[in-house]
């Protein structure tokens, strides 16, 4: 009597996305995929892809209800995180707040334009948690961005940032590098800090609301194609070559530190 047949291992969850051909030599592609939030609640997650632009797009509903997107402009080397705050209107603010952080895209950060456009789903329902969990960021924004100039430090901005024209911010140090690639400066204001005003405190810290400050903001991306995952075949004469074959996802939180003329401006970072 033959026994039972033996249960292949499960494969593993790196595997889900199929890196299928591209249409055609430059491709737009959006894939939708369902999230986990910490808090246990389930989001989507839009991811969006441009290999002519050399760009990629990712867009999610935080537990807050916050609308948070980054964008990577690859080929400026730009990063771009955007978040759509929802207003507390019973405290005098408006409908929403917005405000955009850009800073410096370093390689490997996230997989290239052209593999994210060739994604593909497997189990469209299946809900996903990042594989592996990255180190919090936290940023000192120290330096305002003009809106009306920022086109040329990436042509990105004047869409994503488009709500937050007096709310773009970006660090001392990116702005160097970004110099030394032959940006205008002019569209760069240093921005007060606590060394150069010592009464300047954190809002959390501030009683007035109408007191500049020190405003500090969390955002996270729960889920996102960091690694490109290689498979191995072996050919008819043995010969053995390594081939795409999916992704490795993460997650990364942010704390981004910035100046704001009043604490009205930053009303969720306060004393609990």
């Amino acid at each position: 009597m033959r026994g039972p047949r033996p249960r292949l291992p499960a494969l593993p969850a790196l595997l889900w996305l199929a890196l299928a051909p591209l249409p055609g030599p430059a491709a737009r592609a959006e894939l939708r995929v369902r999230v986990r939030l910490p808090g246990g609640q389930v989001t989507e997650e839009s991811l969006q892809a441009d290999s002519g632009a050399d760009c990629v797009s990712l867009e999610l509903r935080a537990a807050d209800g916050a609308l948070v997107t980054l964008t990577a402009d690859f080929r400026q080397e730009v990063k771009i995180f955007r978040a759509l705050i929802l207003g507390e209107l019973e405290r005098g603010q408006s409908q929403f707040q917005a405000l955009c952080f850009v800073t410096r895209l370093h390689r490997n950060e996230i997989i290239p334009s052209e593999s994210m456009a060739k994604l593909r789903q497997k189990n469209p329902r299946t809900v996903r948690q990042a594989e592996e969990v990255r180190g919090l960021e936290h940023l000192s924004m120290d330096v305002a961005v003009n809106f009306s100039k920022a086109a040329q430090l990436s042509s990105h901005i004047h869409n994503v940032c488009a709500e937050a024209k007096e709310a773009i911010y970006t660090r001392e140090e990116d702005v160097k590098f970004w110099l030394e690639k032959g940006v205008d400066g002019s569209m760069f204001e240093v921005l007060p800090q606590g060394s150069d005003l010592p009464e300047l405190q954190r809002c959390r810290h501030c009683p007035d609301r109408w007191k500049p400050c020190i405003c500090s903001y969390s955002l996270s991306i729960e889920w996102y194609p960091c690694m490109l995952k290689y498979c191995k075949s072996r050919d008819a004469g043995g010969k053995v070559s390594s081939y795409k074959c999916g992704i490795r996802s993460c997650q990364k939180g942010y704390t981004f530190d910035y100046y704001v003329p009043q604490k009205q401006l930053c009303l969720w970072d306060e004393e609990t």
